[in-house]
């Protein structure tokens, strides 16, 4: 294990897990976050044209069903009329649209596309987060702020890709995206679950709700 390279989710060290085309990805020995070194990490004006060709239309019915297997369960566990984020909506924010379609109250925000830091000061139901873990550089600060943003009860909907396997990972599509920098494998979100006292029940392999005990 190496201190140098600490991890960016719970801050302890880590190892080399895999290289390849001069990318590094290491593993925390702790979370068993795999992770990309923060030297490595693409310029923001490249990661920012990178999500501005992403055409994830809520008129997709095949890009809807994708969404729901997290949207469709989260939707039964809250209430009518709750208030929700859509962190990291990107150009176009599908998942707010099919909530709202829904009945519930939805706020837009990403860094890029909707930075209004009044999404960010103030409290919420429940917070959607689809495909956005995954480009995080520092998730632990992410997720607590968004622990921050949950009301007691709430609900924090994520979707992204989880490392069942370590053996697949080298021919892993997922990891081939220059903005994918964090992988989180089944104990990783275990992990997250303990840190934020948040009760864990995954809906499908790459959703997961995460409840404000």
């Amino acid at each position: 294990m190496d201190a140098e390279f600490p991890c960016p989710l719970c801050g302890a060290a880590s190892a080399p897990f895999f290289r390849d085309g001069g990318r590094d990805y290491r593993r925390c020995g702790a979370c068993a976050l795999t992770f990309v070194p923060a030297s490595q990490h693409a310029a923001e004006d490249r990661e920012r044209a990178r999500y501005a060709e992403h055409r994830n239309s809520p008129d997709d019915r095949g890009y809807r069903d994708f969404l729901d297997r997290l949207l469709a369960p989260l939707a039964a566990v809250l209430p009518a009329g709750a208030e929700g984020l859509d962190f990291g909506c990107g150009p176009g924010p599908a998942a707010a649209t099919i909530m709202r379609a829904r009945g519930f109250a939805m706020t837009d925000y990403d860094p890029f596309f909707a930075p209004d830091p009044a999404a960010l000061a103030r409290s919420y139901d429940f917070v959607v987060s689809t495909e956005v873990l995954e480009h995080l550089r520092r998730p632990g600060e992410t997720l607590a702020m968004i622990d921050g943003l949950l009301r007691r009860g709430g609900v924090l909907g994520a979707m992204t890709g989880v490392l069942e396997d370590d053996a697949a990972f080298a021919g892993w599509w997922y990891r081939k995206d220059f903005t994918h920098i964090a992988f989180y494998r089944p104990e990783t979100l275990d992990w997250i679950a303990r840190r934020f006292d948040w009760r864990l029940t995954r809906p499908s392999r790459d959703a997961a709700l995460f409840a404000k005990v």
